[in-house]
């Protein structure tokens, strides 16, 4: 079992940047394909982006493409969201999911929010514009 916590959320202007991060407690994230989804107030959730067990692939969704950058680094069990150039749009509680993976499918990503095991609470992400 994974327990995740995400930080780094806040109030930014229209054209700034953040990075969001999601810590674990328990068993180490190498093991977890790992997801970035976002809520907007009223709205479903969004897939923001996705990254493989060692970080080879990775995915994004169409709304972030060419801003925002999944990372990780297993060796501090973190996994990052680099998000720059921020809209008012971005606006919305950013959640990251953890899917646990056999190692011979470690190049997998999930960009369906179903496919994952386990979620945090979420960071308020607010965007000024």
């Amino acid at each position: 079992q994974v327990e995740l916590a995400e930080s780094g959320g806040g109030l930014v202007q229209a054209g700034g940047s953040l990075r969001l991060s999601c810590a674990s407690s328990g068993r180490s994230l190498s093991s977890y394909a790992m997801g970035w989804f976002r809520r907007a107030p009223g709205k479903e959730h969004d897939f923001v982006a996705a990254i493989s067990r060692r970080g080879s692939n990775t995915a994004y969704g169409n709304s972030v493409k060419g801003r925002f950058t999944i990372s990780r680094d297993n060796g501090k069990n973190t996994v990052f969201l680099q998000m720059n150039n921020l809209k008012s749009e971005d606006t919305a509680v950013y959640c990251c999911e953890a899917r646990d993976i056999e190692q011979y499918r470690e190049g997998y990503y999930y960009a369906g929010r179903t496919a994952y095991d386990y979620w945090g609470q979420g960071t308020q992400v607010t965007v000024s514009s």
